[in-house]
C-alpha cells in the first residue's frame, strides 16, 4: 500500500522557522488533492493547508493564513509545509493526507486518507 512520510519537525522558539516534509512512496499521490493537519495537545486534529493535485490552488485555514504556504514538487512526490513566525498555539503532531474525494479546499479529515505518522513541532515562547 501506498505511504506517506513526513519529516522536519523540531522545537524552535517563538518566531522561528521550520520547513516540513511529506513523501509518497507512489507518483499517484501526485494526482490527489493533499493537505497538512495538526493536531495540538488536548486538541482534535485540524486541517490547515491543502494544496490541488495540479499545485496552482492553494488553501489554508484562518490560523496559519499568512504564516505558513504549501507547496509540492511533483519530481519528488513530495508535499512541502513552510511555516514562519510560529507560536506556541501551534505546536503539535503535523501529519499529511490525501484527499479522497471533493473540493480540495474542503480540509476535513473525515475526506482523507493514506495518513502519515506525522512529526512534532515544539514551539516555546
Amino acid at each position: 500500500q501506498a505511504q506517506l512520510v513526513e519529516s522536519g519537525g523540531g522545537s524552535v522558539q517563538s518566531g522561528g522557522s521550520l520547513t516540513l516534509s511529506c513523501v509518497g512512496s507512489s507518483a499517484k499521490f501526485n494526482r490527489r488533492c493533499m493537505a497538512w493537519f495538526r493536531q495540538g495537545p488536548g486538541k482534535d486534529r485540524e486541517g490547515i493547508a491543502s494544496i490541488s493535485n495540479e499545485g496552482t490552488g492553494r488553501f489554508y485555514a484562518d490560523s496559519v493564513r499568512g504564516r505558513f504556504t504549501i507547496s509540492r514538487d511533483f519530481g519528488a512526490n513530495t508535499v512541502f509545509l513552510h511555516l514562519n513566525n510560529l507560536q506556541p498555539e501551534d505546536t503539535g503532531v503535523y501529519s499529511c493526507a490525501a484527499k479522497v474525494s471533493g473540493h480540495c479546499g474542503a480540509i476535513r479529515p473525515s475526506d482523507f486518507d493514506n495518513w502519515g505518522q506525522g512529526t512534532q513541532v515544539a514551539v516555546s515562547s
